[in-house]
């Protein structure tokens, strides 16, 4: 893992409380029933999950998913970087006397051997690392942390919905903000490199960061290297198949 002494863009603090507005607009909390049916039937796992099953949302942000499952009467533990984002989830689920434990930890360390029956990790918050070896150690520790049989579910922009629908940039007003947006492909499609700036009458914020972009098949090796014994990719929430009508890569891999 990179020496933390070197940090990397989404230590940026700033950043997170700066751009949520944007990253976390209505449309994004309206899909929230939705994405948790979709984690309910991907799974398989709703009767182990009832009966003392265990949840863990990594990068869990604000406690979208996580507060929504906990709603549902599952046990849940959100692990994130950002301790804004968690006092917020906390705040929340506090609020609505909801049972969710929110660990303030980056995901590359955080590992519970044997604990969880369902890891999830969504809202493509993957392949930012600056190391891609890092994001090998991510699935190790997912592996590792799930009981047998476990389930884990990946959501991810798929390499190629993004060479699919690739443009340079745009611009929109979205909460309140005028967003301009800017995209370039690094190392033959290895990275899609990220230029957002978001400005109002009193406010310019911009930031740049690169997202490693990985295909279908290359996730579903990156899966099955560490041990899990099957991964099934869906192109959607619905469960629509992973082609060139897909909207999002959502990958179901089974201990």
């Amino acid at each position: 893992m990179k020496d933390q002494k070197t940090k990397e863009w989404f230590h940026d603090t700033d950043f997170w409380n700066e751009f949520a507005p944007v990253m976390f607009d209505e449309t994004r909390w309206a899909e929230v029933p939705i994405v948790a049916d979709g984690i309910i039937n991907f799974s398989g796992m709703e009767h182990t999950l009832k009966t003392g099953g265990k949840i863990v949302d990594l990068c869990c942000g604000m406690g979208r998913i996580s507060n929504e499952l906990a709603r549902r009467g599952f046990s849940v533990t959100g692990v994130d970087i950002t301790k804004s984002y968690l006092d917020a989830a906390s705040e929340d689920a506090a609020a609505e006397h909801l049972s969710v434990a929110y660990i303030h930890q980056d995901v590359r360390t955080f590992k519970k051997p044997g604990y969880f029956d369902l890891a999830l990790n969504l809202y493509i918050s993957f392949g930012y690392f600056d190391e891609p070896e890092d994001d090998i150690l991510f699935m190790k520790n997912i592996y590792d942390s799930l009981k047998p049989g476990g389930v884990f579910i990946i959501e991810l922009l798929g390499k190629e919905i993004a060479a699919r629908d690739f443009i340079e940039g745009e611009a929109f007003d979205r909460a309140g903000f005028v967003v301009a947006t800017e995209y370039k492909i690094l190392g033959n499609w290895e990275q899609l490199q990220n230029t957002w700036t978001i400005s109002n009458d009193t406010f310019r914020a911009q930031k740049v960061f690169t997202q490693r972009l990985y295909a279908a098949t290359e996730i579903k090796t990156m899966l099955l290297k560490p041990g899990f014994s099957s991964v099934t990719i869906y192109g959607g929430w619905d469960g629509i198949p992973y082609n060139e009508y897909a909207r999002i890569l959502i990958a179901v891999a089974r201990k």
